[in-house]
């Protein structure tokens, strides 16, 4: 049955539709149905298109001869890697990939290249192995999105559409069948139906999978090789140069796919359009275009909470100016004479901190209560759109069923899965691995995770000890400034060093999460990053979180009094700064949030670059000649395609872009009440963020292998998971952190005026606090013996109810909005309904027609357990099974003027 993003296909009949083929089809240079003259992705023939390139490296040693002799010192280890390469691209060629070798001699060592290409045959086996889809009929509806429409609706002028050259088409697909090619449209050109992405997604499903030695050892794929150096890189090849060609006069429409994403998308100057996502879709996969979807998405949501929160901050600058009790700390002088914040500190009077609790204003004011209930509903909101977005991007790429019913074992697994199992839904065999082995893993991997957060809060204690040691010592220098500001000296340091061991830990930790995710086997490559993800979330949660929950919710809470105070190590209890705790608050969060996007920004911006340059520089290095003077390696200005993108860098994947966004969602949701201007840092970031990662990815990575996907997957669960907490933190900081509640109190007692409000916060010692029964004051609800005063438990109450009343707001509010928005538009399900019936009309069409339904036989549903067969180590082809490699299928013809190499 045919659906654009979903496939409920009769087993053995294809619908026949009658359209007329797309002859474009697959081709990224519009208006080309076979490979041009002018491109340089193919092999010496002129002709067969390279799909993937391989790359190693091999050293030299120069004599003084001049003769070039191959280095001893690793010979053991050169054997063993060539051994392995040999036979690794012997099981390759046994597969039917074509290959051809290319060498670069340099000085020092040797660099060689193998260019792959898929044949016909091999790319339609596994283009049905991989439940590839292809094109059935095109679609000619446009698409909009929802400012664009408001927009047009409101009669104003769309200031960030662009019209971006060679749109691509959209069309209804269905999973690829070979014996229903003809079907498809652009079927009779076999050079380009299937785009350049599906044949990455072709070969690299072949190099991950192909074994090279044994499989107990896991000698299987090239993440293996990579990773033992066997092989320097594997990649496909951008599709020529991201620069604009020269001239005046450039026809749009010549541009290739990669020009067009540097023109319309990764300049700066593009910082206020649209971003094209299908255009990135069409070049790197779903998977990236969905991030990039996801971070414009956001960002856009960002402006009205930088708006509302700017306006917030605004009015705290206004309350500096007429907040009573501030204006009386400030004119107090002598009249508050408050108790040593340590032993050996001194008296001091309230009035010296005017600046400091004027400054404490501008994040603790009754705006930031209505600012916490908006970010609730904005982060709720926010989440329920994205949804809505997610699902009308899924069914447009073809990915509304991916997950459930399309996707593919991870190769990796496929290679090195123990036993297998046929799949009740599908029938076809698969490798499986037992859940109970994957549990006792699972387990063994979660008691890895609590041993690391205990780490980060050792780290945490010990960052708290040294605050309190540092400004023991900062007392003791008798420097009058700096013991006047040895608290905030002390915070600060603290904060930074906080950061270095937040990103110290992360690296380590991030790489024992890699091993232990790989060692549970998981089965779709969905399930292994979701495992991974949720793994690293939980330690950089507790990682990046746990020093501003401390001074939240626990930073002078159990301090006691003048004459009892409370201990730790014999270390007295770490007490607020004089202008209270969430100001340290505010700055903590500002230290780390703002901190680590500097830090994150200027790494993206400088490091690709001096990483590029020094690749360019391993791979073309500076050769002394005779004659003393230095020649330049081998030139780059006509250097082969393959050369040109082996001196650009691995793509890393999405994982720590996510990661860095998700972080930053936490910190201006879980913490804004402390800081009403985090949306405004988080816009400002985000804007910067989009144009470096399209840089990234444009200009200075390797083309990443297209990926499917049909969400942003278990981010979407961690966000959700984020917003419910945010509700809670935000009640307890507003309830018990803030100063709200106790104004409030006492302005209700008090006729409505906080005259006499810092008093009325403000405990006196006890007569026997010192030798010379001198009294003074600290911050406490206390009588003169030390006891709670009944105000206190009122006050208690009243942050308790608060409490239970904001949250059970907030998420009645939030339910009803998740209920009124629903999670698929109106004209998405009318869509789907209406393949459905049209899949239904062709389906009967078809029977009616008397075509042969072949049924499936019960027997071979069997849900038995099978042994794995030990691989075949000759090159012969295999039997056609979905766990081993390609055969070459000889039944479907190959183009007669292609000859293998």
């Amino acid at each position: 049955m045919m659906r654009r993003g979903e496939e409920r296909e009769d087993i053995t009949t294809l619908i026949a539709m009658t359209n007329t083929a797309d002859h474009n089809y697959g081709s990224m240079d519009t208006g080309m149905s076979q490979v041009s003259s002018g491109d340089k992705n193919v092999f010496s023939d002129g002709i067969t298109r390279i799909d993937f390139v391989l790359v190693w490296e091999e050293s030299l040693a120069v004599l003084k001869d001049g003769t070039l002799e191959k280095d001893k010192s690793s010979h053991a280890i050169q054997d063993s890697h060539r051994k392995w390469r040999e036979d690794f691209l012997s099981r390759l060629q046994a597969a039917g990939i074509d290959q051809e070798m290319r060498e670069v001699l340099q000085a020092k060592k040797k660099i060689s290249y193998v260019l792959l290409s898929a044949p016909w045959s091999v790319l339609c086996y596994y283009a049905e192995e991989i439940s590839l889809r292809v094109p059935l009929q095109m679609v000619t509806t446009p698409n909009f999105n929802w400012s664009e429409r408001m927009l047009e609706k409101i009669k104003i002028p769309n200031l960030m559409s662009q019209d971006v050259p060679s749109m691509p088409p959209d069309y209804y697909t269905c999973q690829f069948r070979t014996n229903k090619l003809e079907r498809f449209l652009g079927s009779e050109n076999k050079e380009t139906f299937f785009k350049t992405t599906q044949r990455h997604q072709v070969l690299y499903e072949i190099l991950a999978r192909t074994p090279y030695g044994a499989l107990k050892r896991g000698e299987v794929g090239i993440e293996r090789l990579l990773s033992e150096n066997a092989f320097s890189a594997a990649y496909p090849l951008h599709e020529g140069p991201f620069e604009m060609p020269g001239g005046e006069a450039v026809d749009s429409q010549s541009l290739s796919m990669r020009q067009i994403l540097h023109q319309y998308w990764a300049r700066w100057a593009s910082w206020k359009n649209y971003q094209p996502l299908d255009h990135i879709r069409e070049y790197y996969g779903e998977k990236i275009a969905l991030y990039f979807a996801w971070l414009g998405f956001y960002t856009g949501w960002l402006l009205p909470a930088a708006v509302v929160g700017t306006l917030v901050f605004l009015f705290g600058i206004w309350l500096m100016v007429t907040d009573a009790p501030a204006r009386e700390i400030c004119e107090s002088k002598d009249e508050f004479v408050m108790c040593p914040l340590c032993k050996i500190c001194s008296y001091w009077n309230l009035s010296s901190i005017c600046t400091t609790f004027k400054a404490g204003l501008l994040f603790d004011n009754g705006g930031t209560v209505f600012f916490s209930i908006f970010m609730a509903l904005w982060a709720v909101t926010f989440l329920e759109y994205w949804k809505r977005t997610s699902a009308v991007l899924a069914h447009r790429w073809d990915c509304s069923e991916f997950q459930e019913t399309e996707e593919r074992p991870r190769p990796e697994f496929t290679a090195t899965a123990p036993m297998t199992l046929r799949n009740p839904v599908t029938g076809a065999e698969e490798p499986y691995f037992p859940k109970r082995r994957r549990f006792n893993r699972t387990l063994t991997g979660g008691m890895v995770i609590i041993i690391m957060v205990s780490v980060v809060l050792m780290f945490v204690v010990a960052i708290i000890v040294y605050r309190v040691i540092l400004s023991i010592i900062i007392y003791k220098s008798h420097n009058a400034f700096l013991i006047f500001s040895a608290g905030r000296i002390a915070s600060l340091t603290g904060s930074v060093l906080n950061l270095l061991v937040i990103l110290m830990l992360s690296r380590v930790y991030i790489y024992l999460a890699q091993v232990l995710t790989r060692w549970e086997m998981h089965r779709t490559q969905t399930k292994y990053e979701d495992m991974f993800i949720l793994k690293v979330f939980i330690f950089q949660f507790v990682n990046f979180y746990s020093s501003p929950v401390y001074i939240s919710f626990f930073k002078g809470r159990f301090v006691g009094y003048p004459g009892n105070y409370y201990k730790l190590l014999g270390i007295r209890n770490e007490d607020c700064g004089a202008g209270g705790c969430l100001i340290e608050l505010a700055q903590e969060l500002l230290v780390i949030m703002v901190g680590k996007q500097v830090i994150n920004n200027i790494q993206e911006f400088i490091m690709p670059k001096l990483k590029s340059w020094w690749q360019k520089r391993k791979i073309h290095p500076k050769v002394r000649a005779e004659d003393e003077k230095v020649k330049e390696g081998v030139s780059t200005q006509d250097a082969a395609p393959w050369e040109t993108d082996y001196e650009l860098l691995l793509c890393e994947g999405l994982f720590d872009e996510y990661l860095e966004m998700v972080l930053q969602f936490g910190f201006i949701t879980i913490f804004v009440a402390a800081c009403p201007l985090a949306p405004l840092f988080a816009l400002i970031n985000n804007w910067v963020e989009v144009r470096l990662d399209a840089q990234k990815f444009v200009c200075q990575y390797r083309r990443p292998v297209a990926e499917r996907a049909q969400d942003i997957g278990i981010w979407l669960d961690i966000l959700q998971v984020i917003t419910y907490v945010a509700v809670i933190s935000n009640a307890f900081l507003i309830a018990f952190t803030s100063d709200f509640l106790p104004r409030l109190y006492y302005r209700y007692n008090n006729d409505g005026n906080l005259q006499g409000y810092v008093n009325f916060t403000l405990g006196t010692s006890p007569s026997n606090f010192n030798a010379n029964n001198t009294q003074c004051r600290y911050r406490g609800y206390r009588d003169r013996n030390g006891h709670f005063r009944p105000e206190y438990f009122h006050l208690l109450a009243c942050r308790l109810a608060f409490v239970i009343i904001f949250e059970h707001v907030v998420f009645f509010i939030g339910r009803l909005i998740d209920f009124m928005v629903p999670d698929i538009p109106e004209d998405v399900e009318i869509k789907i309904k209406r393949e459905h019936y049209m899949a239904k009309e062709a389906l009967a069409e078809n029977e009616a027609l008397g075509k042969v339904v072949v049924l499936f036989e019960k027997e071979n549903l069997s849900t038995e357990l099978r042994r794995r067969a030990k691989p075949q180590t000759s090159t012969a082809s295999p039997p056609r099974e979905s766990n081993s490699p390609p055969p070459l299928l000889n039944p479907i013809p190959e183009d007669p003027d292609r000859s293998p190499l």
